[in-house]
């Protein structure tokens, strides 16, 4: 019982270091709770090795760029994630924000044109396994959560023209921008030139294009609006 409520002390320390605020359950195995102490601890170590600061890095994780790349105290960015910041911006992560495990973030799409990159708020999280193409830039605001496999692709293939390849036609780079205190959910799609307003819920599965307001909540392929909040 004294290793459990030790571990619980730890625990506390490290989730007010990381900026969390809730209490971990009493219910939960000390062998869980020691093991969650030690890979918090690795990560910080890696962070301050990688970007002299209190942040938190994952095993296997792949920076490309990594002078162009601001991230916030206490960011996570989990196991495995690729980050490829050559960009027009760079790359932005906000204070407190989380970058799942498995996920890609790639800046630049083709040599040709130089990606934009990518802005993401404080206190905002990326789900496990996400792609973010940011070739025409993605901006995320604060507060935003996300489920797992959700992907951006912030570029579009012309293709009118039947006598040309599709891949020798030219491309579209409007942007992708999603407001603060928004829910996605898992497995959405978010196509170029789309733009979420804040406060909405974006269901899982959904193929989204275009601009939606404020307090949305959108669902469905193509989305849609399927009631306000």
């Amino acid at each position: 019982m004294k290793k459990v409520t030790l571990s619980s002390k730890i625990v506390k320390k490290l989730l007010i270091l990381s900026g969390k605020t809730y209490t971990p359950d009493p219910d939960i195995p000390a062998g869980l709770l020691l093991n969650e102490i030690i890979t918090r601890l690795s990560m910080m170590l890696r962070g301050i090795c990688y970007f002299h600061k209190l942040v938190f890095i994952g095993q296997n994780v792949k920076i490309r760029g990594r002078r162009f790349i601001k991230i916030g105290s206490r960011a996570t960015i989990e196991d495995g994630v690729y980050l490829d910041a050559y960009a027009r911006n760079g790359i932005h992560i906000g204070t407190l924000s989380r970058i799942g495990a498995g996920t890609i973030i790639r800046s630049t799409a083709h040599l040709s044109v130089l990606g934009k990159g990518l802005t993401m708020g404080q206190n905002s999280g990326i789900g496990e396994y996400g792609y973010l193409g940011c070739a025409g830039g993605i901006w995320i605001g604060d507060d935003v959560i996300m489920g797992q496999f959700v992907s951006f692709h912030a570029q579009e293939h012309h293709y009118s023209n039947p006598n040309i390849l599709i891949r020798h036609q030219s491309v579209t780079q409007k942007g992708i921008r999603i407001g603060s205190n928004t829910w996605v959910g898992s497995r959405v799609t978010f196509l170029d030139g789309t733009d979420i307003g804040s406060d909405s819920v974006v269901a899982a599965g959904a193929v989204v294009k275009g601009k939606f307001p404020s307090g949305a909540i959108i669902g469905g392929v193509p989305a849609k609006v399927i009631k306000m909040r």
